[in-house]
């Protein structure tokens, strides 16, 4: 947990250079922001989640899905959101993203006590050295309370599916091996026009964060290309020129073959009773735990060949 603690210190750092202030007059019910308003309904998830987990005495559950919350939503993705807000002129939207930011972080420091108590303590009082004065110290903080209706079913919508968008992009791009520092087109085919304005409305946060050439609607997929298909609509990467499709596809099959050749292996142990009888338990654990992560390896292999044999 050193690097959670590292990912916290460094949010808050964040925040401080971004004059994210404590406001005691926030209401997390007034974003207008759409990025605001889904990451106050995350939070509310996220507080009514750890509050049972707790509850029900369910400890390492709580812990991990704070842990989640924390690390894949509030640094991962919200922070990245937030920066062109934070950067540019609409200072209507800066200063409530400034105050969504830094409402969402005393929520995590309250949400994270019972487990770090010594450096949420320590971030909590030097959070306090701007805006609104503390009352006094963490640990008498009041626990997060946070209605159901904080969560907006449209904001929720609409930021998941730009997540699920990069995410799949970038994956895309990892499993066939696009160099990291090339930037290639995205065309989304057969799109609505409610899909088609999302990627207008995020065209800019999507480019950057997927590294992109470009983003944009079109009519079909051009040749060398490969595609996924998401909520309905075919999303293309042209690769031609890009990435040498007959050589990945080899070097895949090669990596599927050695993948499916350990995996074999690892059968031909599990599947001998006198080896799972006598050997101890850590050492079967840990054997059906490498089958699970080469199997899991294997089929995302596949799937990238797969692509490249759909390549138009």
């Amino acid at each position: 947990y050193r690097n959670f603690g590292t990912k916290l210190w460094n949010a808050a750092r964040f925040a401080q250079m971004n004059e994210c202030a404590v406001w005691d007059e926030y209401d997390p019910r007034s974003p207008e922001q759409t990025v605001n308003k889904w990451i106050v309904g995350e939070t509310a998830k996220a507080a009514a989640a750890v509050t049972r987990e707790l509850e029900a005495r369910r400890f390492n559950e709580a812990a991990g899905a704070l842990y989640r919350f924390v690390w894949n939503v509030y640094c991962d993705w919200y922070l990245e959101f937030i920066k062109p807000l934070l950067n540019g002129e609409d200072e209507a939207a800066k200063t409530e993203t400034r105050r969504t930011a830094a409402w969402v972080l005393d929520q995590i420091l309250i949400l994270l006590h019972p487990f770090m108590p010594f450096i949420t303590e320590e971030l909590w009082t030097r959070l306090g050295e701007f805006g609104a004065k503390r009352r006094g110290m963490l640990i008498v903080e009041a626990w997060p309370d946070l209605s159901a209706d904080l969560i907006d079913a449209d904001a929720e919508a609409e930021i998941e599916w730009m997540v699920r968008l990069i995410e799949e992009t970038r994956s895309t791009r990892s499993e066939l091996n696009v160099p990291a520092g090339a930037k290639i087109p995205l065309l989304l085919i057969g799109a609505d026009d409610a899909t088609q304005s999302r990627l207008e409305r995020y065209q800019d946060l999507i480019d950057r964060m997927a590294r992109l050439e470009y983003s944009t609607s079109a009519d079909a997929a051009p040749k060398g290309s490969v595609t996924f298909v998401l909520d309905g609509s075919t999303v293309a990467l042209p690769l031609e020129g890009v990435v040498d499709l007959p050589a990945e596809s080899a070097r895949l099959a090669k990596e599927i073959g050695k993948l499916e050749g350990e995996i074999g292996k690892m059968d031909a142990k599990l599947g001998n009773a006198s080896f799972v009888e006598k050997a101890p338990e850590e050492v079967v654990d840990e054997l059906r735990e490498r089958r699970a992560d080469a199997a899991a390896s294997a089929a995302k292999l596949k799937h990238a060949l797969e692509q490249i044999k759909g390549v138009g």
